[in-house]
């Protein structure tokens, strides 16, 4: 949608942060994508020797599509954490949510407006809600997940059991549990949005296990992406009120 600019303005460094985050999640697509928009895309975006990189790691992935857009005519660059730099850019320019959401379908407008008029009734701030519905289902109440993570706010099975969901396809009671889990999240991590949003993603164990964000990269780009929809800082508003069990 960023690349194409279908519901949102074209943004193609939003997208290839995007697509990164993909390719390191284990997608060779997200790759052969990044290297297509390197190769092809807006001029000033443009980079033959690491859209090659790229396209040589999706193909080496299993996307041969990738080779449909190699020039073996130009050196392929070494690839560093140009992805961590693109992501870095796209964050330092920021998501516009209010024009994204204003370009959506009447169905997920109206979920927009059930998570704005329910958040606050959690103490939950609509924006953190928001983004994290746009990270988890892009606004689908009928998600499921591989792991069948579920709903327009993808609750597992026994995060639906722990917080009264017995209709995870019903969007306003999806959205309430996930409001309830995040407000329990907030009280356990004194309102710090990037540990409640790795919480969210990898379990409140996982933050207890290693005293603040886990090291699991998907865990790490997740908490990302969730700051730049909610229009965070990197911080995520951290406080220094939560203290991990390891004292």
């Amino acid at each position: 949608m960023a690349e194409q600019g279908i519901g949102i303005r074209k943004n193609p460094l939003l997208a290839i942060a995007l697509y990164c985050d993909a390719g390191t999640m284990g997608s060779p697509e997200g790759f052969f994508r990044v290297g297509r928009i390197l190769a092809s895309g807006p001029h000033g975006l443009r980079n033959p020797r690491l859209a090659n990189a790229y396209l040589a790691l999706a193909a080496r992935l299993g996307n041969q599509q990738a080779l449909q857009y190699y020039d073996p005519r130009v050196e392929n660059a070494i690839l560093g954490d140009e992805c961590g730099v693109f992501a870095a850019e796209a964050a330092r320019r920021g998501f516009d949510l209010e024009g994204y959401l204003a370009r959506q379908s009447a169905a997920k407008q109206r979920l927009t407006r059930l998570i704005r008029n329910v958040a606050p009734q959690y103490k939950i701030d609509p924006r953190l809600a928001l983004a994290i519905a746009l990270t988890e289902s892009n606004l689908d109440a009928a998600a499921v997940s591989p792991q069948n993570a579920q709903g327009v706010m993808q609750l597992i099975p026994a995060t639906q059991q722990r917080f009264g969901v017995s209709r995870p396809f019903d969007p306003e009671q999806n959205i309430r549990g996930a409001l309830a889990y995040l407000q329990w999240l907030h009280k356990r991590f004194a309102g710090d949005w990037r540990l409640m949003a790795a919480a969210y993603n990898a379990g409140e164990g996982s933050i207890e296990r290693y005293g603040g964000m886990p090291p699991y990269r998907e865990t790490q780009e997740y908490v990302r992406r969730v700051l730049h929809f909610a229009g965070a800082s990197g911080s995520g508003r951290e406080k220094s009120g939560w203290q991990s069990p390891r004292g």
